[in-house]
C-alpha cells in the first residue's frame, strides 16, 4: 500500500502524484511510441483509431462526466469538424492551418447550441441535442455545394510543411500527440477555477449558484470546450477514414461515445481511455461473432446498436463505475492484502439528488 505524506500545498496541483505514477507513464508512452515498429500496419490503423475515439471522449467525459450535461448529438460535432476540415482543405488552406480553425469553428458552434439549452437539463437536454444533431444531418445531406451532399467529400491527404503524414505510422504518431495535447490540457482545464465550477455545476446547481458561480457561462463554456474536442476528433476521422458521408455520423456514433464514457468510467480521465479501447475494438469483437451466430441472427442489420445499448444498460446496472471503477477496486484489493475487508467491496446504495435530503 503507497501512503503519500505532502509538506507542501503545490504536492496537491500536481499532475503526476508520486514517481510510481512517473514510472508507469512513461512505460506506457515508450510504449506507444515503439508500436507501430513491431506491429502489423492494420493494427497500428486500428490503434490510431482508439486514439481518435479517446479525444472524442474527451470532449464529451467533459460534458457529461464533469459538468452534468448529457448530451446525444455529439456525432453532429464530429460531423462539424470533419466536413469544415475537408472543406477548408480543398479550398487550398494547409492542414496546420486547417485543423485549429475546424477545431475552434466547432467550439463556436457548440457554444452556440449551448445558449438556447441552458435552461434543459436531464432527457429534455438529451432531446435538445438530439434534434440538433437531426438538424446537422439534413444540413450535410442538402447543402450540396459545400458538403456534397450524399455524395459525401473526399479528405485531402496529411501535409505538414510539404512532409506526407499520411501513412500510418506517421498518422499513428500525429493523433498520439494530440491525444496527448488534449488530455494535458484537460488535466489542467480541471484543476483551473473553470473546471471547478464545472464540477460544482455538476454536483449541485443550485449550491454553485450561491457559492456566486454564473450558470450559463460554465454551461456554455463547457459546451464549446467539448465541441472544440469533439471536432478535433471528427478532423482525425476524417484523414483516417480518407472520406466522409452523412452516413458516417449518425446516433449510433453518439450512442458510441455515450457508451465510451459510460463502459470506461464516468469522472475520469482514465476511464475515457479504458472506454476508448473497449468501444474501439468492439466492432471487431462484434464482426467476429456475426460468423459463429446463426445466419439468421448474425445478419441482422439492428445487431450492433442492438449490443450497444444491452452492454451500456448492463453497466449502468451492475457496475456504473465503469472499467477504471472495477480497476480501482482491484488495486485496492491487492494493495491491502492480507488486511482487506469483505465489506470494503460491497457496493454502497445510491440514491436520486430528490431522495438525498429525505
Amino acid at each position: 500500500m503507497r501512503f503519500i505524506f505532502k509538506t507542501r500545498y503545490e504536492q496537491d496541483s500536481r499532475l503526476i502524484k508520486h514517481r510510481g505514477q512517473l514510472f508507469w507513464y512513461a512505460l506506457l508512452l515508450l510504449t506507444l511510441l515503439v508500436a507501430p515498429l513491431v506491429l502489423d500496419r492494420f493494427y497500428v490503423g486500428e490503434i490510431s483509431f482508439v486514439f481518435i475515439y479517446a479525444i472524442a471522449g474527451l470532449g464529451l467525459m467533459l460534458l457529461t462526466g464533469y459538468t452534468g450535461q448529457v448530451s446525444l448529438g455529439h456525432a453532429a460535432f464530429l460531423a462539424i469538424g470533419a466536413y469544415a476540415h475537408a472543406y477548408l482543405l480543398a479550398k487550398g488552406l494547409p492542414f496546420i492551418v486547417s485543423l485549429p480553425a475546424a477545431t475552434i469553428l466547432t467550439g463556436v458552434v457548440g457554444a452556440i447550441v449551448a445558449i438556447p439549452a441552458l435552461r434543459l437539463v436531464g432527457i429534455y437536454l438529451a432531446i435538445a441535442t438530439l434534434a440538433f444533431l437531426i438538424i446537422v444531418e439534413q444540413v450535410i445531406t442538402r447543402w450540396v455545394s459545400v458538403t456534397g451532399g450524399g455524395r459525401g467529400m473526399l479528405v485531402e491527404p496529411v501535409e505538414i510543411f510539404g512532409v506526407a503524414l499520411s501513412s500510418p505510422g506517421r498518422f499513428y504518431f500525429l493523433c498520439l500527440v494530440l491525444l496527448v495535447l488534449s488530455l494535458l490540457g484537460v488535466m489542467n482545464l480541471l484543476r483551473a477555477p473553470t473546471g471547478r465550477a464545472m464540477l460544482a455545476v455538476r454536483d449541485s446547481e443550485i449550491a454553485a449558484r450561491s457559492m456566486g458561480i454564473n450558470l450559463a457561462r460554465t454551461k456554455a463554456t463547457a459546451f464549446g470546450i467539448s465541441a472544440a474536442l469533439t471536432g478535433l476528433a471528427g478532423v482525425l476521422m476524417a484523414h483516417h477514414t480518407g472520406y466522409i458521408s452523412p452516413e458516417a455520423f449518425t446516433l449510433t456514433i453518439s450512442i458510441q461515445l455515450l457508451l465510451l464514457i459510460v463502459v470506461g468510467g464516468l469522472g475520469s480521465l482514465h476511464g475515457v481511455i479504458f472506454g476508448a479501447i473497449f468501444v474501439g475494438f468492439l466492432p471487431q469483437g462484434i464482426a467476429l461473432l456475426r460468423d459463429v451466430l446463426p445466419p439468421a441472427v448474425g445478419q441482422l442489420p439492428g445487431l450492433e446498436p442492438g449490443i450497444f445499448g444491452l452492454i451500456l444498460i448492463l453497466f449502468l446496472m451492475f457496475e456504473p463505475h465503469g472499467i477504471y471503477g472495477q480497476w480501482r477496486k482491484v488495486r485496492q484489493f491487492f494493495s491491502e492484502l492480507p488486511l482487506y475487508r469483505k465489506a470494503t467491496y460491497k457496493r454502497q446504495k445510491t440514491y436520486l439528488r430528490t431522495e438525498r435530503v429525505r
